[in-house]
């Protein structure tokens, strides 16, 4: 299986390692600013999932975009033990990997994440499947408006909108475009997947880190998140839309670093 492409931010000390995984759409690039803070203390790693970034150049190793491959290709390169840190779509991707491969994750932390991103009959803190299917139908006509109209949704209602909009446009093709197969499967994970029977089964310190004003995912999906895993910690980020770590990183980096400093092993 060929190796993901992986950005390492070493620590000047002898630093825990720390992976951070992106979102749907995106790269490993995007947590670029705070790896390089976070970097002081810990061995810092942001990945380009299959399919992302840089990791899409490997067109034929990347073929299978499930949930459980995505996960298995990260359990065979990072063998741990690590603390795994995922955003929105990357925050299932941890938390199936916290489940699947429990002795190499030693801490999970969820930003802007939740266990189902989809509106059911028992589950009102989500989107409506509708928004997913309008989306997967734009890819196929317009491939960069379907993902920079995505980014846009993400953060609505945000303090810093403007600014932090401009960063992620900025950055969301400057390591080339995401193969069309991996952004189709993407959300068909963020479609079918659904967690919450799996929660009470994880034993990994866990931090829940959500923005107050996320209109992606409802704050109730985040309180439920926490609520059904044992222990796990919640920190709700005050003015902050569906990308905490790039609005509001103070609040965003002190809420790990306690949280890491709290759980440590």
């Amino acid at each position: 299986m060929t190796n993901l492409h992986v950005d390492h931010y070493e620590s000047a000390r002898s630093g825990a390692p720390l992976l951070l995984i992106h979102g749907w759409g995106m790269h490993g690039g995007t947590w670029k600013s705070v790896a390089e803070r976070l970097a002081q203390h810990f061995n810092v790693y942001a990945v380009d999932l299959p399919g992302h970034g840089h990791s899409a150049r490997e067109r034929e190793s990347n073929r299978d975009f499930t949930l459980d491959a995505i996960v298995d290709q990260l359990a065979e390169q990072f063998t741990g033990p690590l603390t795994v840190c995922g955003w929105s779509l990357g925050g299932q991707v941890a938390l199936r990997w916290a489940l699947r491969h429990p002795q190499q994750v030693e801490r999970l932390v969820m930003v802007a994440s939740t266990p189902c991103f989809i509106r059911l009959d028992d589950w009102r803190y989500a989107l409506s499947v509708g928004i997913l299917e309008e989306f997967a139908a734009s890819l196929q006509h317009h491939y960069a408006l379907t993902l920079k109209r995505f980014l846009s949704l993400q953060l609505r209602g945000c303090e810093q909108e403007r600014e932090v909009l401009a960063i992620l446009r900025d950055g969301l093709f400057s390591r080339g475009e995401p193969l069309l197969s991996a952004l189709q499967s993407g959300l068909e994970i963020l479609r079918d997947s659904d967690q919450r029977g799996d929660l009470p089964e994880v034993r990994q310190p866990t931090l829940v880190l959500a923005g107050e004003r996320d209109t992606l995912i409802p704050h109730q999906a985040a309180q439920y998140l926490a609520s059904q895993i044992r222990g796990a910690r919640l920190a709700m980020i005050k003015g902050a839309a569906h990308a905490p770590f790039l609005s509001h990183p103070d609040e965003f980096i002190k809420h790990l670093m306690d949280f890491l400093e709290d759980s440590k092993v």
